[in-house]
């Protein structure tokens, strides 16, 4: 066996008793007929589920929202690229002469889908427990170490700097409902990016929470439609 692969095993904490399952999730679509796209697919329900599993055991006082905010951060793309790199996968990758030279083992969405899919392999490997002490390992000292508001960031602060930094103008927000009786109102509120033609909407029981929530959901969208492919690169 290939020692560099031993290593990562052994950083992982899990042991293939299929290792076809192993080079297949570091294989890049470039490399072969057989990537680990699939695997991926898997590998991202499977880490949703195990953080979801460990969030809510260490954060018993948090309520849906927040929880689901520290879940975004931990799998987000930049998170599972760092995570990435500390398992070496960069050097395990199998990637095309083309996507090695162009510096593709060192991307990092290649990177974070790399682990997802590793982690999906795992699960077919040896079951969701397996799968689950894997992700334990990775982020489980990260997770028990923090409290809730250290992995909150305020998502309207965050949209704004996302904006500032590529020079659009920054959302204007306004209330398009209220529902329920004045003590327990439910606000909605849009977030629109007028230069860019987007907008999105959040609920919430206070109108502040409500521009958190719709916020967010414009950063996810800016996010995914800034990535190779999608409307703001096209």
């Amino acid at each position: 066996m290939d020692p560099r692969i031993d290593a990562l095993q052994q950083r992982l904490g899990h042991r293939f008793s299929q290792p076809r399952l192993l080079t297949r999730a570091l294989t890049h679509r470039s490399g072969s007929a057989e990537h680990n796209e699939r695997l991926e697919f898997l590998g991202d329900a499977v880490l949703n589920l195990a953080v979801s599993g460990l969030l809510y055991e260490r954060f018993s006082g948090s309520d849906e929202g927040d929880l689901t905010r520290v879940r975004a951060h931990l799998v987000r793309e930049e998170s599972l690229h760092r995570l990435a790199l500390q398992l070496g996968l960069p050097e395990v990758l199998r990637l095309s002469d083309g996507e090695q030279r162009g510096g593709g083992a060192q991307r990092a969405s290649i990177l974070a889908d790399a682990l997802e899919a590793i982690i999906g392999a795992v699960y077919l490997d040896g079951g969701f427990e397996p799968a689950q002490a894997v992700v334990q390992r990775l982020l489980g000292e990260l997770i028990g170490g923090s409290e809730v508001d250290a992995w909150t960031k305020d998502a309207k602060t965050e949209l704004q700097e996302w904006l500032q930094a590529r020079r659009i103008a920054v959302p204007a927000y306004r209330i398009t409902a209220t529902r329920g009786q004045a003590h327990a109102q439910t606000f909605e509120v849009e977030c629109a990016v007028a230069a860019l033609g987007m907008s999105e909407k959040g609920e919430g029981k206070s109108r502040r929470a409500a521009e958190q929530e719709a916020a967010r959901r414009m950063l996810e969208a800016l996010k995914a439609s800034d990535r190779p492919g999608g409307p703001l690169r096209s």
